[in-house]
């Protein structure tokens, strides 16, 4: 689930400008997921998770609902050809906003002891590198991660989100999770983490905005 940049003209399911914290963004999160809303603000209007996702859907929605508002993933893949002609490598990596201190914790806690590779950046920390996820030709190509600034958060990310979920984004917390090697084996332990630490959110702590 890698965010693509908005188009202009754009029309937002009103449930966006109406999100009033970081909750509602994590239930429309997961409907957007499962296919339930067609387009969420920091995604190219009608496109759905990318397909290498599809089978994180389950994972990926229930840690939008319990807190952890995802906005982007990939699983881990074999080095491979690419359309390029190239090789390809690819870590398993999640990247979201948390704004509950007790899951912060669990999330940051379970990855270290996993062997994850961890990273957690406020609006305000421009000292973040990101973490390098895909390689092209042995050359580092996508990183999850880093420093985004106040502008790219709202005008990129979540654009025409209701005014307190922008400032609850604002508040957050945003953790990177990613598999310490390239493959699809040493990236399952990032979903194994995550759906422990998921498993253990109380259901319905976050309310349906529908």
């Amino acid at each position: 689930m890698k965010f693509r940049l908005p188009l202009l003209g754009r029309r937002l399911d009103r449930r966006w400008k109406t999100a009033a914290t970081l909750t509602d963004l994590g239930a429309l999160m997961a409907l957007w997921l499962e296919g339930e809303i067609s387009s969420w603000p920091g995604y190219a209007p009608g496109y759905g998770p990318d397909e290498e996702t599809r089978e994180l859907i389950p994972t990926l929605a229930a840690a939008n609902r319990a807190g952890y508002v995802t906005i982007s993933s990939q699983p881990g893949i074999d080095p491979e050809p690419g359309f390029d002609g190239l090789i390809w490598m690819q870590k398993a990596a999640v990247e979201g906003f948390v704004r509950d201190y007790d899951l912060l914790l669990a999330l940051t806690d379970a990855a270290y002891e996993a062997g994850l590779d961890v990273e957690t950046a406020d609006t305000l920390d421009t000292g973040e590198r990101g973490i390098v996820v895909t390689l092209r030709d042995g050359r580092p190509y996508t990183c999850f991660g880093g420093y985004i600034d106040g502008a790219n958060l709202r005008q990129t990310i979540w654009p025409g989100i209701g005014s307190g979920a922008l400032d609850d984004v604002f508040r957050a917390v945003r953790v990177t999770l990613a598999a310490p090697e390239y493959g699809a084996a040493a990236g399952a332990r990032v979903w194994e983490v995550l759906d422990s630490v998921i498993g253990r959110v109380p259901a319905g702590t976050a309310p349906d905005p529908r």
